[in-house]
Order: structure tokens, then sequence, then C-alpha cells
């Protein structure tokens, strides 16, 4: 199951015999005060190197999150799709809970993106999934409804598989289909990350689809959380994540997941291994 995506001049593959993709978290402005108060005043200059320095860090796919309550979301929308644009020709995830602002950011990508995200909940199937149809986009899917996140392994399979059938119903491709089973809290709640890896490894053996996830969620409320989402994503990686969204800026989050590349006989004779370390600690004369 591959799933493709792409810019006017880079195409991006996803899928579990693949090396992992790391679709970029930092272009978003929630907890972020000086890129929030930037793209207040349309300065785009902040956004754009974060997007330089995500790509150079080696993230293959940049999430484009520009939701700020009392601002025009879809005008910095487009103003965010152009502003990157002008600096890399990576793919991109055009992420926003609000189906109009999704609408203005794919009228205005050229190539194939990814939407982030629908849900079950019934409004957002009827809202997300045309849009995604329509635009032959790839989309993220997230495993809750109407109730809520359920922290049941059942329930969150039931809830792939509603979504996954009512997209395929409108002609949109399992391949270009992606589950994020939703990472939780464990400081609040000590069964989630299990809960989490478990629906990993049931959506992979049952459905077979590619999947994402948001990794830093599970590490909410501890010290150290760089390390714990490490352990979490490299667990993860055995259960079928393949594209998790996270910061590729922290080595120690990009060489783990270089790592499980090497270990899963994904970087043929440890060449990009051995090519990101020496980039992160050039030899010295």
């Amino acid at each position: 199951m591959e799933t493709k995506i792409w810019s006017p001049t880079r195409e991006v593959i996803i899928g579990c015999g693949r090396p992992v993709v790391i679709i970029g978290e930092r272009i978003n402005p929630t907890g972020r005060k000086k890129l929030a108060q930037s793209l207040e005043q349309g300065d785009m200059s902040l956004l754009q190197e974060e997007a330089r320095r995500q790509v150079e860090a080696g993230s293959q796919v940049l999430d484009i999150n520009v939701g700020l309550s009392g601002t025009d979301e879809k005008a910095l929308m487009v103003l965010a799709i152009k502003a990157v644009r002008e600096i890399t020709d990576a793919p991109l995830c055009i992420d926003s809970a609000n189906p109009e602002v999704l609408a203005v950011g794919l009228a205005n990508y050229e190539g194939k993106a990814l939407v982030n995200s629908v849900n079950g909940e019934e409004a957002k199937l009827k809202e997300v999934l045309p849009l995604v149809a329509h635009y032959k986009a790839a989309v993220v899917c997230l495993t809750m409804d109407d109730k809520g996140i359920p922290k049941d392994v059942p329930t969150r399979l039931a809830i792939a598989d509603k979504i996954i059938n009512e997209a395929v119903k409108l002609g949109i491709p399992l391949e270009d289909i992606i589950i994020d089973p939703l990472a939780m809290s464990v400081a609040a709640d000590d069964q989630a990350g299990l809960s989490a890896l478990d629906a990993l490894g049931q959506i992979r053996d049952k459905l077979g689809v590619n999947q994402t996830i948001g990794a830093s969620n599970v590490s909410f409320g501890l010290p150290d959380r760089p390390f714990v989402n490490c352990i979490f994503l490299a667990m993860a990686v055995m259960r079928g994540l393949t594209c998790p969204i996270t910061d590729p800026t922290n080595w120690l989050i990009k060489e783990t997941l270089i790592l499980c590349d090497l270990m899963l006989a994904k970087d043929e004779f440890s060449m990009n291994f051995i090519s990101a370390y020496r980039k992160q600690f050039p030899l010295e004369d």
C-alpha cells in the first residue's frame, strides 16, 4: 500500500516497505507565541524559516496549520502556501479543522496534497471527504467520532473502517487514506500509549493502510518529552507507523526514525544514517 503525494517538482511515496516519511509539525501557531504574532501581522518570514529548517533537517512533507482565533484563516492559508512554495518544493499537508480553509488551501495548491484531517463525525465526513475526492488529494483520518476519542482499540478500528468505507464510496482510493489512531497523554492515562500502539498494529493487519500519529501527544505532562516521544515512535514504527507528524529539527527524534529504517533493512549500507550523522556532527579537520 503506497500513498503518493507531490508538488510540481517532487513526489513523496509513503509505504510500509519504504523509509519512514517525516511530516514536519512546526508550522503551527498553537502554543508558539512568536509564530502566532507574525501570522497575525501577515508576516510570513518566520513561517518560511520554519519550513526551511524542517526540510534541511529531513522533513519530506510539511504540515501547514495557520489556525488563529480572530484572523482570516482562509487568507492566511493561501499566503502560507505561497510563502512555503517560494523556498521549498516539498509536498504539503493542508491542516485545518475548518472545511472552508481546506477547500481554499486545496484550490491554491499545485500538485497532490495531503489533507489533515477528517474524522468519524457525520458532519466532518459530509464536509471533508467530498473535497478530498474533488481535488484527488490524500487524507489523514482520525479515529474519533461524535462520541469523542475512544480509549478502546476495537472502537478505533471500527471508526477507521467506517471512514474508509465512506471514502471509497466517493471514489477515494484506499492508498490515499492515512489513518491516525490518536496518541493521548500517558501522564493522564497509563494505558494510552499501549492503546495507540495496539490500534496501529490492528489497523495495519486488518485494514492495510498507511498510518500517521502526532507523537508528541503521548508525552504531554511529562519531563524529558523528546526522549519519551522517541521510545514511542520506535515502538510505533514496528506496529505500522509510516509517516509520523513530528519535529525533524530535534536530532534525537530524527535519529530514532533513521535508526528504525536501519534496523528494518530500509537503509542500504547504512548510508542514510551515516550521512545524517555526519551532517549533524561534522568531522573535525
